[in-house]
């Protein structure tokens, strides 16, 4: 099987869970009587702890021999943290084990993100279609699970996260190519490894150009945690609603695909900057509760605001990292990103939600004008207004 295939499908796993639990599951944390100040602290909670797992999990990650080896430990344990959610009840029990669970969950896409930008390099296929594959499988899941959820309980959300969860750890092991972490050595020191991720942190662009895009992605807070429950106020279907997630992740998927000859042009950081932008418009339109077929529309800018934001990010991050750095640099990336930033917007939200309904995705607004200032700061360090990509 060629080695992006094999990767693709590997997304697939992670992904098709994801396209479940990030948008139902709080429809099934609403059915326990949970509120949405609840909600949003359990959904909240994995993210602000990968501030820790994930610079972590990249020095872990690299004292093994295989970088497939710790992708199968933590899918396996996420698969059993989302086991316990279902058996456990009370909402300190529900948030710990789902933290545990999304924390684990949460760091494979990065280290994948490591070994398939480096397998692509030295094998010449496309990244972005590995990875668009697992887009392909969210919306597989989201349009599956809104669909039965007009049918089933939402007890259906969790089973299909435990699934996926497995899935992930066995196609892990099976599918991803024996890529070894260190080329022709074995793993330097833990504290060379601590060195690196110190020294990293101590890169001024590096930094800048992650806390930008991050804060521009981690807007979409609001967006997963809470969009589901106010279409419903809407008396939007569950089906409608799948739909909606799915035109956003369908064009993101088109971008990943058939923008590579654009997106090799643009400077990365102006291809962040494009994303804000998007998302500026997003939020401050869904604010305002508009109409069915307008949705549709907005939900399209999704291209733009996650994927244009997250593909030049990656770019960024390659430029800025030396590539003995590469696990420690797109951790960071991840933990700031999906992390810091995302849970705090998802903590906020909870409140947002109970106090002002949809708009609360005004905050959302609000902070990504505050990613895009930063993002400013590195284009004007790399060149103001040099829209071509030197490379």
């Amino acid at each position: 099987m060629p080695t992006n295939l094999r990767l693709g499908l590997y997304y697939c796993a992670i992904f098709i869970g994801t396209g479940a639990s990030l948008p139902y599951m709080p429809v099934w944390f609403r059915a326990q009587g949970l509120s949405g100040a609840e909600i949003g602290i359990i959904l909240a909670a994995p993210s602000l702890a990968r501030i820790v797992i994930s610079p972590m999990a990249a020095v872990w990650a690299d004292g093994f021999r295989l970088r497939r080896t710790p992708l199968v430990i933590l899918g396996t344990v996420a698969a059993l943290a989302y086991g316990v959610v279902g058996l456990v009840h009370g909402f300190t029990a529900w948030l710990l084990a789902w933290t545990i669970g999304m924390a684990m969950l949460g760091t494979l896409p990065s280290l994948a993100d490591v070994m398939g930008l480096r397998l692509s390099r030295r094998e010449g296929f496309s990244y972005p279609f590995a990875r668009g594959l697992g887009s392909i499988a969210f919306i597989v899941g989201n349009l599956a699970v809104g669909a039965l959820l007009a049918v089933v309980t939402p007890d259906l959300v969790l089973f299909w996260t435990i699934s996926a969860a497995a899935l992930a750890a066995i196609f892990a092991g099976v599918l991803l190519p024996p890529e070894p972490v260190h080329e022709g050595g074995e793993a330097p020191p833990r504290t060379s490894r601590w060195r690196g991720l110190s020294d990293l942190l101590r890169n001024r662009l590096f930094m800048l150009a992650v806390v930008g895009a991050g804060v521009i992605q981690a807007s979409h807070g609001f967006y997963y945690a809470f969009s589901a429950l106010l279409w419903r106020r809407q008396e939007i279907g569950e089906a409608w609603i799948g739909a909606l997630w799915a035109i956003g992740v369908i064009l993101e998927v088109a971008f990943m695909w058939f923008a590579e000859g654009w997106r090799r042009r643009v400077r990365p950081e102006v291809m962040v900057a494009i994303g804000g932008v998007a998302a500026l418009i997003r939020w401050s339109a869904l604010a305002f509760s508009p109409p069915l077929w307008l949705l549709f529309p907005l939900q399209g800018l999704h291209s733009l605001s996650f994927t244009a934001t997250f593909l030049g990010s990656l770019a960024l991050i390659e430029r800025y990292a030396p590539p003995h750095t590469a696990s420690a640099a797109q951790t960071i990336s991840s933990s700031l990103a999906g992390g810091l930033f995302i849970g705090l917007a998802t903590l906020g939200s909870g409140p947002l939600f109970d106090a002002f309904g949809p708009f609360g995705y005004l905050g959302m607004t609000v902070m990504t004008l505050i990613g895009m200032a930063v993002i400013g700061l590195v284009i004007r360090e790399t060149g103001r207004g040099n829209l071509s990509n030197s490379s």
